[in-house]
């Protein structure tokens, strides 16, 4: 099972990118958590510098589609087999471009995935 990337990582315990942190290291994945600020949820310290060399089968955001496009190329450089939309983050462009590099977009919400057994 491979790594995922948590975009919009935060210690904030309230905001879903956190939850999310806590409940994939709950179902014993690999996370990497890349946000603004630095900080630790669980045993995952946030990354606030972009490793073009990060090795991720899934990228989960929670970044609103404006503060995506800083990423876009970049995430598609790291070559997931995925990138989860959830809610509120949903993106057609970036949707278009992750089709034509031949990576699975899914419009979904990491907690219920992990919930219901289908992450």
């Amino acid at each position: 099972m491979g790594h995922t990337l948590v975009i919009g990582a935060t210690t904030k315990e309230d905001r879903y990118a956190n939850k999310a942190i806590r409940s994939l290291r709950n179902h014993q994945h690999q996370v990497i958590a890349f946000g603004p600020k630095r900080g630790t949820v669980e045993d995952i310290e946030i990354e606030t510098e972009w490793n073009p060399n990060w090795e991720v089968d899934t990228v989960t955001l929670y970044l609103n589609p404006h503060n995506q496009e800083a990423y876009i190329d970049r995430i598609i450089a790291l070559n997931p087999k995925r990138v989860i939309f959830n809610p509120g983050t949903e993106n057609p462009e970036f949707i278009e471009k992750l089709n034509a590099a031949k990576i699975h977009p899914e419009v979904a919400c990491t907690l219920v995935m992990l919930s219901i057994g289908n992450y």
